[in-house]
């Protein structure tokens, strides 16, 4: 797991900062820049604005176009975006108006507006950086987050953004500003966990969600936005699943890609483990009947977070790696599989005493 803090000494701010870490003066400088004057054993040292700004990495890493976020107070640094990676997400709010039960990020009551911050990072990052916006609910904060993407789109036209929302708070009258901020720009994850109302209310816990989620896509499609549609698979909604590829035939063709996902162990979703966790590995029948009703009748389909070995084998073409690098892991069988340069391996977090019966290198 990549730690995405880094320690630093604290500098004396009143405001936070977002600041573009470079080895050397480059050919396109900016005011955030600081650049490195010395590099001693577990100690980076850059010159911004004239003041030391001290890093202490915990591993030896290349941080040279790293974008980081400081505040006030604060010993550590936030890691905004790692100019090596693909994995680069802002954590927007942790604010959210759903209870999942799988949830990896439960919500939590207070909110710190640092859109500022996220739009001047995005600015500084790497040509062609496709960027992650998640939560909580991002568009809880929707005033402050097309604000923010205005900004970043009108003067980076190269950035894109793939943004996590529970698609609850789309309204007719933000077609303007969403065609205003194109459409191309965005890719939409939307979860839908089931066609029947009540069970996707259930999983979700809020009544009426399913109604208002409807009525976000039918927003989201007068757009022509793109949606990848997201389905955790449980215990809850496994016998569903035919019935969902149905439904996202007949009512969601329009959808990029419906993504079916397996379940983090991390926040509601560990405490929620043992009742909702549906192993794929032993049972994999539901998903198969899904992908199969989908496939024949055009609808792209994928499979995220499921280990290749998990996977029976005319299915593992569906099953990329989607781990994000930062918290991802693999087991100890897996440094003799053949597949593992392919697979996306384990979150971080995932036990093997409460997880896949059936696993093993390929």
């Amino acid at each position: 797991m990549i730690n995405l803090r880094v320690k630093i000494d604290p500098l004396p701010l009143d405001e936070p900062i977002v600041v573009r870490l470079r080895n050397s003066l480059s050919n396109t400088p900016s005011e955030a820049d600081a650049i490195l004057i010395a590099r001693d054993d577990g100690r980076l040292e850059y010159d911004f604005h004239g003041f030391s700004l001290v890093i202490h990495p915990a591993e030896p890493e290349e941080y040279d176009g790293d974008v980081i976020l400081v505040l006030p107070g604060q010993a550590t640094a936030h890691r905004l975006i790692r100019a090596s990676s693909q994995h680069n997400t802002f954590l927007v709010t942790e604010q959210c108006d759903q209870l999942c039960v799988m949830c990896s990020q439960p919500p939590k009551r207070h909110h710190t507006d640092l859109f500022s911050q996220f739009a001047e990072a995005a600015l500084l990052s790497p040509k062609g950086a496709v960027i992650g916006i998640s939560g909580g609910e991002p568009l809880l904060h929707k005033d402050r987050l097309f604000e923010m993407l205005r900004t970043v789109t009108a003067a980076r036209p190269d950035v894109t953004f793939h943004i996590l929302t529970n698609g609850q708070h789309f309204e007719a009258s933000d077609v303007a500003e969403l065609l205003e901020i194109g459409t191309s720009r965005i890719l939409w994850g939307v979860p839908l966990y089931s066609a029947h109302a009540d069970t996707h209310d259930k999983i979700v816990g809020k009544a009426g969600a399913f109604r208002r989620l409807e009525r976000g896509l039918g927003i989201l499609m007068r757009c022509g936005a793109s949606v990848e549609l997201r389905t955790v698979v449980m215990r809850q909604n496994a016998s569903d699943l035919a019935d969902l590829a149905d439904f996202v035939f007949t009512r969601l063709s329009f959808v990029h890609v419906w993504a079916l996902m397996q379940m983090e162990r991390i926040g509601y979703g560990r405490m929620n483990w043992t009742k909702s966790f549906f192993d794929t590995s032993s049972d994999f029948l539901p998903v198969a009947t899904a992908i199969d009703r989908s496939v024949a009748r055009g609808t792209s389909v994928a499979l995220y977070n499921f280990p290749l070995c998990s996977v029976p084998p005319e299915y593992r073409p569906y099953a990329p790696s989607t781990i994000s690098d930062w918290k991802r892991k693999y087991l100890d069988f897996c440094s003799g599989c053949g597949s593992r340069a392919a697979c996306g391996g384990f979150f971080e977090w995932y036990s093997h005493n409460e997880g896949f019966a059936g696993l093993g290198s390929i």
